[in-house]
């Protein structure tokens, strides 16, 4: 009898533990199908933010996108596409100069629209093989520039022009009117159409006529003393369409550094064109990197004071890079030989942005 007892007692308790075993996997296959449940809920992904820096590109089929524009991608290293329908000369220099053509960019003017960067082959601009080495460097697309990059590419052109115009002035003073025209010119001829939107939309009085007033008088009668008159007027123009954009922003060592790399940019990719077998050949070229080059100077010292305080070595360092580029132009009128070589200007820029992207990245 207590065998048979012993026997139900063991058996009821197998029956409990069924049970437990029951519930706890009922539970455990609950649980899981949860989980399972909520790792696969769709998520919820939070737009990209676009900084107000930044470039929208448009495709020749309309479509857009979005790319950043910052301090990395402006200047020496540029990953910006040169559009081949729309730059301006001192922009497609940088084709010129890297392929050692002289006159090749008017060339490129010329032989425009392109529906694609292989048309420059096909409208034999360039030969296949010196496509090859610059294709990376073009583009027919459209940038459009929004929020700071915008003011950068604003203030660059109109810097360009006040270059152009400072050298010109040298070269009247010198009595060579024939080398001041051409850096006349420039401005209204290459730049203006450029800046002419933004014009606009800054509430900024048109300033082409004086410009072409200025330009016909030193064509014309270069020695009247008008052209002092004239030539005030110009700059006083140019001056005002630069004071669209607030002081504060102009003064602000991240915009103002922007701007100087961007023209000296330029300048050294004038400098590199009027050079050839170690002679100047390009004597326009040579004038055009003078008078960038002391814009940048003149740009420098309204940001001096706050560099010396916020970035003692940045500024100790930019201000011995512009005096060692300002010896490479002794005098408005080229030397038979450059004073520094390329490669020495070409460095000195490059060190110039490397420094001014430590700036960039405290600000």
């Amino acid at each position: 009898m207590s065998y048979l007892f012993s026997l139900v007692k063991k058996l009821f308790q197998t029956v409990i533990k069924t049970k437990a075993f029951l519930v706890l996997f009922l539970l455990s296959l609950v649980s899981a199908i949860a989980i399972s449940a909520c790792t696969n809920e769709p998520k919820v992904s939070t737009p990209p933010t676009t900084t107000a820096n930044s470039a929208t590109v448009e495709s020749k089929d309309g479509s857009k996108s979005e790319t950043p524009k910052d301090s990395k991608m402006a200047g020496h290293n540029s990953k910006v596409k040169i559009n081949i329908n729309e730059a301006i000369l001192s922009s497609l220099d940088k084709i010129e100069a890297e392929l050692g053509i002289a006159g090749l960019s008017n060339k490129i003017q010329a032989a425009r629209p392109y529906a694609k960067v292989e048309d420059l082959v096909s409208k034999k601009v360039i030969n296949a093989e010196q496509f090859e080495k610059i294709k990376d460097m073009v583009s027919v697309e459209t940038i459009v520039l929004t929020g700071e990059a915008k003011d950068v590419d604003y203030l660059t052109k109109l810097g360009l022009m006040k270059g152009h115009m400072i050298v010109a002035k040298e070269l009247l003073d010198l009595q060579k009117p024939d080398q001041a025209f051409p850096h006349i010119e420039h401005p209204v001829e290459e730049i203006y159409a450029d800046v002419e939107a933004q014009l606009k939309e800054r509430n900024v009085k048109e300033f082409k006529q004086p410009l072409i007033d200025l330009q016909q008088l030193v064509k014309s009668k270069p020695t009247d003393p008008s052209v002092t008159t004239k030539y005030q007027e110009a700059m006083a123009s140019i001056d005002t369409a630069i004071a669209a954009v607030p002081i504060a922003q102009r003064q602000s060592p991240k915009l103002a550094l922007q701007v100087i790399n961007a023209i000296l940019d330029t300048a050294g990719t004038e400098y590199t064109a009027a050079i050839a077998n170690d002679k100047i050949k390009e004597i326009v070229e040579y004038q055009d990197s003078r008078g960038f080059t002391l814009y940048v100077e003149q740009l420098y010292k309204s940001i001096a004071p706050a560099m010396e305080k916020e970035h003692p070595g940045t500024h100790k360092q930019f201000t011995a890079s512009l005096e060692k580029l300002k010896s490479a132009y002794p005098s408005p009128l080229a030397p038979e030989k450059p004073v520094l070589s390329v490669a020495d200007m070409s460095a000195l820029i490059k060190a110039n942005e490397q420094a001014a992207a430590k700036v960039y990245a405290k600000t």
